[in-house]
């Protein structure tokens, strides 16, 4: 039986309502119409009584049954938006929130006061996953030499794809950061490394547990802070002077992480838009 834009809809609605809201089912829907048929919210109710091809709906009946298991749409549709940018995703790189943009837009602004193009800053971005934190600083400061350590060789499959996509010219380094040293000095080292600590982990959805990569956001070991007392450590010795350290962390443990910073001129811990602490600024 053929089907038109309008059954499609009606069956995001019946068949989404026990694991998303009405709302969240309408965004759905619309993200998939523009994904899949090209049409943006305004045109598709236009045509909602187009008529689909076989293939076209078998392309949503298909998105339906992912999105039951609840599998992310960025996954789904192989894509997202972030700062405004079209990345790539899969399965092996974390989808990017929103206080990661916070902590970009933070980023930028300090970097731009102390040069407006980013003429011989070396930049170095920890655990980048998909590449967005340093393709966006790229973009924002093309004249930058920026670096990016991953340990997982498909995320850096990602990020590179990524990278040649928005034609970024990026140094991706695929190494252990907790086993090794950083190759030089930099003046800027930016991070969202994996800090949900063990104890932690019956307090995630198990949506975010069975589809995104555990290596991204649980740390290691029993030590939630692992990554961020290398990073200090590092910062001391690989850090430029006046160089600045940018990092999201878990804001359940703001002040502990703040705490591993008191050797720099300057530490803040600042909050998100919602209220939670959930960055570190530092300057040597």
């Amino acid at each position: 039986m053929m089907k038109t834009i309008s059954d499609i809809k009606t069956a995001f609605q019946n068949e989404l309502s026990e694991v998303y809201t009405k709302s969240e089912t309408e965004e759905l829907f619309s993200i998939f119409c523009i994904h899949f048929l090209g049409l943006n919210k305004i045109e598709s109710r236009y045509n909602i009584n187009k008529v689909l091809s076989d293939t076209d709906s078998k392309k949503f009946i298909e998105a339906i049954s992912e999105l039951k298991t609840g599998k992310p749409f960025q996954q789904i549709v192989g894509e997202t938006d972030f700062y405004g940018i079209k990345f790539f995703m899969n399965e092996h790189v974390l989808i990017p929130r929103p206080e990661t943009e916070e902590l970009l837009e933070l980023a930028i602004g300090k970097i731009q006061e102390k040069t407006n193009k980013g003429q011989h800053l070396k930049i170095l971005d920890i655990g980048t996953g998909s590449g967005i934190i340093p393709i966006v600083l790229k973009k924002y400061f093309p004249e930058a030499e920026v670096s990016a350590i991953d340990i997982s060789e498909n995320a850096l499959a990602i990020a590179r794809r990524n990278a040649d996509f928005h034609k970024a010219e990026i140094n991706f380094i695929q190494k252990d950061y907790l086993d090794e040293n950083p190759d030089e000095v930099y003046d800027i080292i930016i991070s969202n490394p994996p800090y949900i600590g063990i104890e932690e982990n019956i307090e995630i959805e198990d949506s975010v547990k069975g589809f995104e990569p555990n290596i991204a956001l649980f740390s290691p070991t029993s030590d939630a802070l692992i990554f961020y007392r290398k990073i200090a450590d590092d910062s001391l010795h690989y850090l430029s002077e006046k160089g600045m350290v940018f990092l999201e962390i878990n804001q359940k443990l703001g002040k502990e992480t703040l705490e591993l910073f008191h050797d720099f001129s300057e530490a803040a811990l600042l909050k998100d838009i919602s209220g939670n602490d959930r960055m570190i600024f530092v300057r040597k």
